[in-house]
């Protein structure tokens, strides 16, 4: 049965890093800056620092060592161009798995482009976006979920998404994904061995057992599957609208939040007639919040537009932060906000405490049936509360990363909810009284789909496409 059954992800082959042209690429932005570094990698990495590369005492360099720095001068025949550090590391103890050199030299565009035109001169090739980690990949030091958690540590927007990169990157998905493939491996192997070999073992009693197994191990891919909604938030950000009547702080709201005067704010109701959309940071949270027109019937043409595009963001937003003017009176449009965010996530700003009060707190919390927080965007006031209040709204409160496993990556969940699909199968296989070999069947298909979270058994074209999103140098 598992003769046919491939295992890919690792291209390596009697634990050396499968032969590959030697690539190079600028590992640094390109603009000036303090320092630059330019990567190489494969066969031929060492002979071409070898040829370019002078130590400070005129010596050449000396590979016996691995993982060493050694100071000298790029040079291009006799002309040196450049004061550099450039450390040597032996495969397969690099990122790569391979022969890699990295020059850490001056910042400077100029001088980065040259030492890369060098280095291909004397025998590397370009690399393509994101091919150093996917050589980590095929050459088996890391796998294909830890490779996605290197571009989500780079564009990590928040303290979470950061935290979550990191806690992947060290294999916290690949652990769990790796523990219920070798629960199931198990199941398939028993359940064979007994259908070839009855008279010795038995599966007398066994559906119970493993269908005991089977409701454990949904509960830890459907747990995996509805962390995506935190690891989206985590990841892309809070879609949040700020909704409210005219007039009632929500241009001066967005502006406290964003730290600058990004809205315009008068004392003339209506001034904002449009959707303003910018992303920021509150306490580690990435919130991409969208100002808009006050909710109120008129009859101005452009005025109404702008009320139509609000409530078509709020349809389509992860949080609602409705803003009441506690100075003033609630009236009709207030009632219609508060019937429309009745069923969605929703906060509520009791905005202009620093004046006189006409709103009462517990009649605001009653009619909208949310959480109301008093605020003051003119004083700033009342924001902490109101970031402990989206915290425990999308993440329960604090993450704990060291013992939560939080899926971010649209194509893992896929993965996930199939095999969680295949798993479900088993289960009805089980209650229905099917013969053993539909559990296999769906054992199988199970296992399958989960390696695909990790790498094994995935197309060329999906990695190349995976890959192909990173950053040059990386």
């Amino acid at each position: 049965m598992y003769s046919n059954f491939i295992l890919c992800g690792s291209a390596q082959e009697g634990g050396k890093a499968v032969g590959t042209d030697t690539i190079a690429a600028i590992a640094t932005g390109l603009t000036d800056a303090g320092i630059g570094i330019i990567r190489i990698s494969g066969e031929e990495a060492f002979s071409i620092i070898l040829k370019i590369f002078k130590k400070k005492n005129g010596d050449d360099l000396d590979l016996k060592d691995s993982h060493r720095v050694h100071y000298g001068f790029i040079c291009d025949g006799e002309e040196k161009f450049d004061e550099v550090l450039v450390l040597v590391m032996k495969g397969p103890h690099s990122y790569t798995a391979e022969d890699t050199v990295e020059i850490d030299c001056h910042g400077g565009v100029r001088v980065m482009r040259r030492i890369l035109e060098l280095v291909i001169r004397h025998g590397a090739r370009t690399a393509e976006p994101g091919e150093f980690t996917k050589r980590a990949f095929l050459n088996g030091r890391i796998d294909l979920a830890q490779a996605e958690a290197v571009m989500d540590l780079i564009h990590a927007q928040n303290d979470y998404a950061l935290k979550a990169s990191v806690s992947q990157l060290g294999g916290s998905v690949s652990r769990k994904i790796k523990f219920i493939r070798e629960k199931i491996l198990y199941a398939m192997a028993f359940i064979e061995s007994a259908l070839d070999d009855p008279e010795h073992i038995s599966l007398e009693g066994y559906r119970e057992q493993l269908k005991e197994e089977i409701l454990s191990m949904e509960g830890e891919l459907s747990y995996l599957v509805d962390s995506f909604s935190n690891g989206r938030v985590m990841t892309e950000g809070i879609k949040t609208v700020i909704l409210g009547k005219p007039n009632v702080g929500k241009s001066s709201l967005m502006n406290v939040l964003l730290g600058e005067e990004r809205a315009i704010v008068t004392n003339i109701a209506g001034t904002t007639r449009d959707t303003l959309e910018e992303r920021l940071s509150l306490g580690g949270i990435t919130l991409n919040v969208v100002d808009t027109a006050g909710i109120r019937d008129t009859q101005d043409v452009v005025e109404q537009i702008g009320v139509d595009r609000a409530k078509q963001a709020a349809l389509d937003a992860d949080l609602i932060i409705y803003v009441v003017d506690g100075s003033g009176d609630l009236d009709e449009n207030d009632e219609e906000i508060m019937a429309f965010i009745r069923d969605k996530k929703a906060l509520v700003l009791l905005n202009k405490t620093d004046l006189e009060m006409k709103v009462s707190f517990g009649e605001l919390e009653k009619k909208s049936g949310k959480k109301v927080i008093p605020v003051s965007a003119k004083e700033e006031r009342g924001l902490d509360e109101l970031e402990e209040e989206i915290k425990k709204n999308f993440y329960g409160g604090e993450l704990r990363f060291n013992d939560e496993v939080i899926i971010t990556n649209v194509r893992q969940k896929t993965a996930l909810e199939a095999g969680l699909c295949s798993i479900r199968m088993v289960k009805q296989s089980i209650e229905e009284g099917l013969p053993e070999d539909f559990f296999s069947i769906d054992l199988m298909d199970a296992y399958k789909r989960l390696g695909t979270v990790i790498g094994e058994a995935v197309e060329d074209d999906l990695v190349n496409e995976i890959f192909h999103r990173f950053c040059m140098g990386k």
